[in-house]
């Protein structure tokens, strides 16, 4: 399939294709990044801060709309329970660290033929199950918000917008939020290491970060690259990106914000909402900046549209990962991870991964 593609020389716009293009990146980073605020210690503030700083270095150094995403893996077992926020902080710094050194000593061709297509894939299925399940949760408790966030999506997509379906439904309780607790206060966040809390290194995180580099090995780097490709005729290895993805966790963790990547499924994002520049990176930067002066805001957001929109996003990932010729083991990884423990599965995965390329004859 081809694409139309942006010259590497492309200088970066500021219009209105790149603005509805930097909102694309946005369908699943601010449910993910709420959901946090609410149910851990995550400061939302020093998250936003993060997120609209490195998308506009990232915009400004690569030239493209390339995406800056929570790492999902993590954010959603910190959604769910299966890990507590100091945890998520460890395992951040955890796969910040070993993506720097993947990039920087060129190992992460190696790494991606270790795990495999199918434990890539299974992670992604166990995230999207447990999404999926703490999305249900939250929208149990008010069922007729719920129902209604529910019409407003199966109304976007009638109309063929499905697409943002999930902005509807987060501008709808954004503006409930304002009606129920006003116009919030401004308010710059504070210059703090670890505003919600330090890391704790302990097996738990560990296992959460084997699971995490499974997926950022293979949907993050390697595939964000072939879409580079694709999409911007630009040449950036996966080496490349594994390396600005560990300089970034390595440092907004330790000031407050999340482990983060370049989801390959925001650059898609940005792409089909318009975005062919930079400048939808610089756009959506400034916007992140500006909301982390209202982050408060947050704390009234309405709990079951919030756990509409990890069903949305649950959906999506899921739709994703079983997109694969090895949908048993993807199946099996997935179900096990959800239901056990996410590190354990990937491990098993990847024993089963190498046993079935060490005696397939075909």
């Amino acid at each position: 399939m081809s694409y139309p593609v942006e010259s590497e020389n492309t200088a970066i716009r500021f219009d209105s294709r790149e603005f509805t293009g930097a909102l694309g990146d946005s369908i699943t980073v601010l449910p993910i990044v709420i959901a946090l605020a609410l149910v851990t210690p995550l400061s939302l503030a020093h998250t936003l801060v993060g997120f609209g700083v490195f998308q506009i270095v990232w915009g400004l150094w690569y030239g493209i709309p390339i995406s800056v995403e929570p790492m999902k893996a993590l954010a959603g077992l910190a959604i769910a329970g299966a890990i507590s926020y100091g945890d998520l902080v460890a395992a951040g710094l955890l796969a910040g660290g070993t993506l720097l050194v993947i990039g920087r000593f060129g190992l992460l061709g190696h790494v991606e033929r270790l795990i495999g297509e199918p434990v890539v894939r299974g992670v992604q299925l166990a995230v999207a199950l447990l999404l999926g399940y703490s999305g249900l949760e939250l929208a149990a408790g008010e069922p007729l918000l719920a129902a209604g966030s529910v019409a407003i999506v199966g109304g976007a997509v009638a109309v063929g917008v499905g697409s943002g379906s999930i902005l509807l439904v987060l501008a709808l309780g954004l503006l409930l939020a304002l009606w129920t607790v006003g116009i919030p206060t401004v308010s710059l966040p504070t210059a703090t290491l670890f505003a919600g809390g330090g890391p704790t290194f302990t097996a738990t995180a560990l296992e959460a970060t084997l699971g995490q580099l499974a997926m950022t090995v293979g949907n993050a780097a390697v595939a964000t690259a072939l879409l580079c490709s694709d999409f911007f005729d630009r040449d950036i290895s996966p080496d490349e990106l594994a390396e600005s993805m560990g300089a970034m966790s390595l440092i907004a963790v330790p000031l407050g914000g999340l482990p983060m990547c370049h989801g390959s499924g925001g650059l898609a994002g940005k792409y089909a909402f318009g975005a062919r520049t930079g400048g939808a990176n610089l756009l959506l930067g400034g916007l992140y900046l500006a909301a982390a002066l209202v982050a408060g805001l947050v704390v009234a957001f309405p709990i079951a549209m919030l756990g509409v929109l990890l069903l949305i996003v649950a959906y999506q990932l899921a739709r994703t990962a079983i997109q694969t010729e090895w949908l048993g083991l993807t199946v099996a990884v997935g179900l096990a991870g959800a239901v056990f423990n996410v590190g354990a599965a990937f491990a098993l995965g990847v024993i089963g991964w190498l046993l079935y390329r060490r005696f397939d004859r075909r």
